[in-house]
């Protein structure tokens, strides 16, 4: 069956904790128009401070994405991988099972800082808007069936 997804990753530094900027990063979209993608491709939007967070696309494939998808029984079971860096995820939220025509956003935030600190913090915020079978292209613009929310304090 049709597996889509989007990774949308949002990137920005201290400059961007508060103020104009940052009213402009958290008003940036979670979802976008879905291009025509070839099988196993996914759609990938980076969204970077140092581009004033206008919206870049690009290709690349399912398997590069930092999510497990496996079909199983019918369904196509989702479950993120946290990776490195702050905040610390000592719980995790199960994988998410999806039936044919559903669709789940996951979303999961970052900090992280050069391993001799010279370089002052970064932060990452990673939405993966997955759909299991044939969906419109818009699909992302909606509210999704599932929402798996792992953002942390990233003082």
């Amino acid at each position: 069956m049709t597996i889509t997804a989007q990774w949308v990753h949002t990137s920005w530094t201290k400059r961007s904790r508060g103020g104009t900027a940052a009213a402009i990063r958290n008003g940036t979209p979670a979802g976008f128009v879905l291009p025509a993608l070839p099988p196993g491709t996914a759609h990938v939007v980076r969204m970077r401070e140092d581009t004033g967070f206008a919206p870049e696309s690009s290709e690349e494939s399912l398997r590069g994405m930092a999510v497990a998808l496996r079909e199983v029984d019918g369904r196509l079971r989702v479950l993120s991988h946290a990776g490195p860096g702050l905040p610390p995820r000592t719980r995790r939220p199960p994988a998410v099972r999806l039936a044919p025509g559903e669709w789940v956003r996951w979303r999961l935030n970052h900090r992280y800082s050069s391993a001799s600190g010279i370089r002052g913090w970064s932060y990452w915020l990673d939405t993966f808007n997955i759909a299991y079978g044939e969906v419109p292209r818009e699909v992302f613009l909606g509210e999704p069936r599932h929402f798996v929310d792992e953002q942390g304090p990233v003082r």
